[in-house]
């Protein structure tokens, strides 16, 4: 029997996950000289590990030019067949049974990887579009690519593996882009790789999944984890439809077509145009609803095999005002959702509607953004409602990295090595990316004092001062952005932290009722579940709390990281029907390192069934914010 061979914990049938994409560093405030990359050295010496598809050693982004040596600790390998790594790209590990090197024949994990720390690249863009300096957000780290995908997914054996090399190679920050339906964490293996890095002090940063607007779909969604959400950023690729009544709707496009005439052409509904025979689109913008079984590109592909000029294509409800800058085959532009009808409508309201299609290259600006993308997931997490996910939210739409080779649609070039691309997956590396410069600036901070740091730091308006948006365009609530957008030089400071060690974990798994025996499997060692807490005791920076007519008291204990000398005093923001009680309302510190802690008690004072707000811990320097969300089952 298997269960009596030495070293054996647990055996169960393995699953195959699946992967979750220049402007994004300035967008988030960071900048040459100044700030945390200057307070970091712009991640000097922390080694980024990825378990991903591979990687393209020989793209620019991975250039060691001003790195320094990987540190003594590292023990990693280059599983290359040649010459491939640097000081840049110090290891590069296969852990694909079916691959013969680490080489990425996807794309995802070059992308990714350059995102996290790719080197300054002058002169980057994707067709022309978002010209400029490509850079990741920890541009002096080094990185370590562990390939453990192949063209069928990521089985989990490969991605256990590649935790473990990464593990024993000596990386400091891990990033992993890659998801499947949540499960108990004694059943999934990224969350028992990811418990393995916080024992050796290494943060692990996942994404949220692909799987929204609706919620309670959240991946990686274990506390150890930082789950990264996607938003947008202020940059646009601009192509506007411009109807015969002189009315403009913003759409977005990656190819910025010259060839389109400035003359109106007749426009047609040709409803989710997969199935264009019963319309005559010869020479005319085809009208197209981005739902159905066919992307956009393909539905682009169809207008033009059928004769069509150009396409306008409106996205479905759900997907609100999410927009993509893709290569498409022919002119077109993607606009929202309340574009799209008002596009409907003009062709209904006259026998002759006519439109053209305007095309304005890379504007920045957007007031709304950071908005949330509609693919996001949200929470809340059920495995276990009182911890509150995502975490953190940061940018996934329409992000220009590497690529390994040309994108798909576009001519092979000596500019066609970057993409432009969507998903969790691109917001994840970003956080990974900061998580290594906080790194750099602390490195005695543990990985959940850096993740406390990243979300009691993080801001909850955008550009335009009000409060960060849905893909909707409607206040995004706490299910859907977590604490809410990152803000790196914040978190570099956050004044006090909530800790948590390893050990801490054990009696809040015990609390979810979990057997010694899946306790065991989760912390690799044997445990008895003598003592627990309830999950909302975890010491966490957010409140996530199953609330019903009795009141509830949680102890939550913070570390002053900020000036020895301090005192912060309370502040409840929000958290309507529900009544909250807090003791003492206000902690005086006299050491850097000191912990002091407080309770806060939570009573409903009316039957309203899920309130949110916020506490705040203010000093004259710092502003430490912990989101609440409160709910009933």
């Amino acid at each position: 029997m298997m269960e009596k061979k030495p070293g054996f914990i647990s055996a169960r049938p393995q699953r195959v996950l699946q992967l979750h994409t220049t402007h994004s560093p300035s967008f988030l405030g960071l900048h040459q000289n100044v700030g945390l990359w200057n307070a970091s050295n712009f991640g000097k010496g922390v080694i980024i590990g990825l378990l991903d598809t591979g990687i393209n050693p020989q793209h620019p982004s991975f250039n060691d030019n001003g790195m320094l040596p990987p540190p003594a600790k590292w023990k990693g390998k280059c599983e290359f067949n040649f010459k491939a790594c640097n000081n840049k790209l110090i290891g590069a590990r296969n852990l694909v049974k079916t691959a013969k090197s680490p080489l990425d024949r996807d794309g995802h994990g070059t992308h990714t990887s350059s995102t996290a720390a790719g080197n300054f690249v002058d002169g980057a863009n994707f067709l022309g579009n978002a010209n400029g300096t490509a850079v990741g957000i920890a541009p002096r780290a080094h990185l370590a690519m562990y390939k453990v995908c192949d063209d069928d997914g990521c089985p989990e054996v490969f991605i256990l593996a590649g935790y473990d090399a990464a593990i024993e190679d000596g990386v400091d920050v891990i990033s992993i882009s890659i998801g499947a339906t949540a499960i108990p964490p004694y059943e999934e293996i990224l969350a028992i790789g990811a418990y393995r890095a916080i024992e050796k002090g290494i943060f692990v940063s996942c994404s949220a999944g692909n799987s929204g607007p609706s919620n309670t779909n959240i991946e990686n969604g274990s506390p150890w984890i930082l789950t990264v959400g996607a938003s947008s950023t202020d940059r646009k690729i601009s192509a506007v439809a411009v109807l015969g009544n002189g009315a403009e709707y913003e759409g977005e496009s990656a190819f910025q077509s010259t060839k389109i005439s400035r003359n109106l052409f007749p426009l047609i509904n040709g409803g989710n145009c997969e199935s264009l025979a019963r319309f005559d689109v010869r020479g005319k913008i085809v009208l197209c609803e981005n739902m159905g079984n066919l992307s956009g590109i393909e539905k682009g592909r169809a207008v033009k095999h059928a004769g069509g000029a150009a396409m306008i294509l409106g996205n479905e409800k759900e997907h609100g005002y999410t927009t993509f800058a893709e290569v498409h085959v022919l002119p077109s532009t993607h606009v929202s959702y309340t574009d799209g009808l008002k596009i409907l409508k003009y062709t209904e309201s006259t026998s002759d509607p006519v439109a053209t299609i305007s095309f304005k290259g890379t504007r920045f600006g957007d007031k709304h953004a950071p908005v949330v993308a509609y693919f996001s997931s949200r929470g809340p997490y059920n495995i276990s409602r009182g911890i509150l996910k995502p975490d953190i939210i940061g940018p996934g739409v329409n992000i220009l990295a590497a690529w390994n080779g040309a994108p798909a649609g576009v001519k092979p070039s000596a500019t066609s090595t970057f993409n432009i691309i969507s998903g969790t997956s691109m917001a994840c590396p970003h956080l990974a990316g900061v998580a290594a410069l906080l790194k750099s600036a602390h490195p005695d901070w543990s990985p959940a004092a850096i993740k406390s740091a990243i979300m009691t730091t993080a801001d909850l308006v955008n550009l335009g001062n009000n409060p960060i948006q849905d893909e909707k365009l409607n206040p995004a609530d706490l299910l859907t952005i977590g604490s809410g957008h990152v803000n790196p030089s914040k978190a570099n400071d956050p004044g006090l932290v909530y800790d948590i060690q390893p050990q801490d974990y054990v009696p809040y798994l015990c609390g979810l009722n979990y057997t010694d025996q899946q306790v065991s499997i989760i912390v690799n060692r044997k445990v008895h579940c003598t003592s627990s807490i309830a999950e909302a005791e975890l010491n966490y920076p957010s409140f996530s709390i199953d609330l019903g007519s009795c009141a509830q008291t949680f102890t939550r204990t913070v570390t002053n990281v900020g000036e020895a000398n301090s005192t912060y005093t309370v502040e409840v923001i929000g958290v309507e029907g529900v009544a909250l009680s807090i003791k003492p309302r206000i902690l005086k510190f006299s050491a850097l390192n000191q912990k002091l802690s407080y309770q806060v008690t939570f009573k409903r004072s009316t039957s309203t069934h899920s309130s949110q707000g916020y506490i705040k811990w203010s000093s004259t320097k710092y502003s430490v914010r912990s989101p609440i969300s409160i709910f009933k089952l």
